[in-house]
């Protein structure tokens, strides 16, 4: 191995900003003032907050050494599999960052505001033609949110059918938040395993459900990174009781302009903005979570929503079937206007193509990698491919030891032991926006710390080595927790 992202390296310690600062530093200097000095009352001064006094270049340099602490989808490959985190254009950073968009108070009248709410308009227009539902939702500020409100949904639907079900179908193969979405909406969550291909069998879900079932919620592509298959015979079965089914679209990025939700079943469906659509993903940032429904749905959509005749848009709250307000305000702008930029910079095609490309990828790391790693499902995969650490076991090497490995050659590691379907999994999603050099660097070092693990295990064993922090107590961690920073 002669090439590697990682090396030793400068890392340099910062010290608190409280302990950096000395008394009678300045970081500007502030202009001659031109009205008398008046002296500020003991009782406000003395209770003030302990600012530190710092130069200029000491903040300038804090900030700096405490970022290249950080490793981003700017610095490289994220292979996260589950979550999609992609290399994000900057002209859509650019398009959110322009004044009438990020200068635009959530309380301006829609006199005011009729730029903004026509890009929301234009949007939800967008992501149902996108995915093939009829209404959607810009409000739901994340994921799990959009779970939520699509559960939300489904109970509006059915209590406005005068029905009460206590039940929802949750695969094996479901993100782990669903269950939870489903409990808050008063559903208890029925497990249903997948088959020995990695999916759900028709023969599962027909057992199952029955008139007590509001439902199924599917991940379609699913945490393996399989295609449900019989999603078709699946919705028959469950439509054929009354029930409806949910897609959690947590892994769109895998069939924008491929599938078409609509006509395979799917009666809602959530979308996450900060995975597929263009804003960055991770650290805390503002997410959005779009909720796409079909038209028996579409009374029960949240208010206020986006109106427009002749020209004109307005905010509606007209809608007595509406499950109410899910957001303060609309919901998280600045992530539409990104996803809207990226959309339209992408056009039909290069969605189209960026799904392919990102398949293509997956699939690449599966037949180079299944010789090296146990692959539990060897069939094509879609967005990801989930290996597990069966064959490192004879050397005691676990699947933690590879992702702590990883790290010394400079590449973040991919989610490990998810899904619970598989012992000790090594999930991975390159998507579409890595090149074939960096994909290929990525698997020559999975193979040389393979390699390390049966002529020298112990390296693996102490990795991370050239870190800032190295290897934590993770189990310490977990049983006495340091709630007090």
């Amino acid at each position: 191995m002669k090439e590697s992202p990682g090396t030793t390296g400068l890392i340099l310690n910062e010290p608190l900003l409280w302990e950096k600062g000395k008394k009678g530093r300045y970081g500007f200097s502030i202009p001659r003032r031109d009205v008398d000095f008046f002296p500020m009352n003991e009782d406000v001064a003395g209770n003030g907050p302990d600012f530190p006094d710092l130069s200029e270049v000491d903040v300038v340099r804090h900030y700096t050494r405490l970022s290249q602490w950080n490793f981003g989808v700017d610095t490289g490959m994220y292979p996260l599999g589950s979550c999609t985190m992609k290399y994000n254009p900057k002209t859509n950073e650019r398009q959110a960052g322009r004044q009438g968009f990020a200068g635009a108070h959530p309380l301006l009248p829609t006199s005011l505001a009729q730029g903004t709410l026509k890009l929301m308009y234009a949007l939800q227009g967008l992501l149902a033609e996108i995915t093939g539902m009829d209404a959607v939702t810009l409000q739901p500020a994340a994921g799990a949110h959009g779970e939520l409100a699509g559960m939300l949904l489904i109970w509006a639907f059915l209590k406005n059918k005068n029905q009460t079900r206590t039940k929802i179908i949750v695969p094996d193969t479901a993100h782990g938040t669903n269950p939870a979405s489903a409990s808050l909406c008063g559903f208890r969550s029925v497990p249903v395993k997948s088959n020995e291909r990695g999916v759900l069998s028709v023969e599962a879900v027909a057992e199952i459900m029955d008139e007590e079932t509001a439902g199924i919620m599917v991940t379609n592509p699913n945490t393996l990174g399989l295609f449900e298959e019989n999603i078709i015979k699946i919705a028959d079965i469950v439509h054929s009781k009354g029930g409806l089914v949910y897609c959690d679209g947590a892994n769109m990025n895998a069939v924008m302009g491929v599938a078409d939700m609509g006509k395979i079943g799917i009666d809602v469906l959530h979308l996450n903005l900060h995975k597929t659509f263009s804003t960055p993903h991770g650290g805390g940032g503002p997410g959005a979570g779009p909720v796409c429904v079909k038209k028996q749905l579409e009374p029960f959509l949240p208010v206020p929503r986006i109106m427009a005749k002749d020209g004109k848009y307005s905010l509606a709250d007209d809608f007595p079937k509406s499950i109410g307000k899910l957001h303060a305000f609309y919901g998280n702008f600045g992530v539409m206007v990104k996803a809207y930029s990226y959309i339209l910079s992408m056009g039909a095609e290069g969605l189209k193509k960026a799904s392919s490309l990102a398949v293509l990828n997956a699939n690449y790391i599966k037949e180079q990698l299944k010789d090296t790693f146990h692959l539990p499902y060897d069939r094509p995969c879609m967005h990801e491919c989930v290996f597990s650490d069966k064959k490192q076991e004879p050397n005691k090497i676990t699947t933690l030891d590879i992702a702590k490995r990883l790290i010394d050659y400079g590449f973040h590691p991919p989610t490990i032991y998810f899904p619970l379907v598989v012992n000790g999994a090594i999930m991975i999603e390159p998507t579409e926006t890595e090149s074939k050099e960096n994909i290929d660097l990525f698997i020559n070092i999975l193979k040389q710390i393979v390699k390390e693990a049966k002529e020298d295990p112990e390296i693996l064993r102490d990795a991370p080595t050239h870190t800032k922090v190295r290897r934590l107590d993770e189990t310490a961690a977990a049983r006495n927790p340091c709630l007090t920073g």
